[in-house]
């Protein structure tokens, strides 16, 4: 019997090459059906979707935005009638000097990361099955340790790491779970965005505070997999960091860097293979 056989999965934020399309991919793997909610469809993602005949639905919502939040968990229960596992995956992020804070940007990322995930989890906990429903949090490493640069992402994550501890006492009494992933760095097109733009001696830095090398998308879907499944019904409450030690620090861009000429990235922008 698979990990997930017959379960309901709600991903927000999936895209074709990111974290949350890698979950969807190794949720369906494991026998979940998948309901996908976003802003733009992963068309790449629900192609394969769609050629392994598996069950899956895709529904456009701002998760920052209440009532588009509740109609997509109204139309995942009215579909396929359960819900069993929520991975708050969807996020944004951003990157300057702490002087030069935008309050727009700020309040952004606060709606999406933070605010989006809690409104998510508050519309799914009324339809989640109780003994075994889980919610499982996408944060970053960044929220454990900060990282100079990137103070209002770090804020978010942090805030989502405390959310996951509080809340996974107001529901071990249902059965139900919540846990976090915490991330370092990761192959995604957000990330390679950055890194195409920082002095060699910080992507050297970054390099050595990742022993086991860059992680990939389907790294973090094995965990998130993993906890998802009954085989960590023991689990609740925890931060799981992925990658690095968050005791290290995070190396980073210092503001006052001048990150208007890129260098080259090859060792950090090379994909491993499956």
């Amino acid at each position: 019997m698979k990990r997930l056989e017959d379960q309901v999965a709600v991903i927000t934020g999936p895209s074709d090459r990111g974290i949350g399309g890698a979950i969807a991919e190794r949720f369906v793997e494991e026998g979940a059906a998948v309901f996908l909610m976003g802003l733009e469809p992963p068309e790449r993602l629900l192609k394969r979707l769609r050629r392994w005949k598996v069950p899956h639905e895709w529904y456009e919502a701002d998760v920052s935005v209440s009532r588009e939040v509740d109609a997509a968990l109204t139309a995942c229960h009215r579909d396929f009638g359960r819900v069993d596992i929520l991975v708050n995956n969807a996020g944004v992020e951003c990157s300057r000097p702490f002087d030069e804070i935008d309050d727009d940007e700020w309040d952004r990322l606060m709606a999406i990361n933070l605010t989006g995930a809690m409104k998510t989890t508050r519309a799914t906990l009324p339809l989640l099955s109780e003994q075994g429903g889980v919610v499982i949090n996408i944060a970053s490493a960044m929220g454990m340790v900060g990282c100079a640069g990137y103070h209002g992402y770090s804020a978010s994550k942090a805030g989502l790491i405390g959310m996951t501890q509080s809340l996974a006492l107001e529901i071990a009494h249902r059965g139900q779970r919540a846990l976090c992933v915490a991330p370092a760095m990761v192959h995604t097109p957000m990330i390679h965005k950055h890194v195409s733009q920082i002095e060699e001696e910080a992507q050297k830095n970054l390099l050595r505070a990742h022993p086991l090398g860059i992680g990939t998308p389907r790294d973090v879907a094995d965990v998130v997999t993993f906890l998802a499944s009954s085989e960590a019904r023991w689990m609740t409450g925890i931060s799981i960091p992925l990658g690095w030690l968050p005791t290290w620090g995070a190396p980073s861009i210092q503001p006052e860097m001048n990150i208007s000429q890129p260098v080259q990235t090859e060792a950090l922008n090379t994909v491993p293979r499956d």
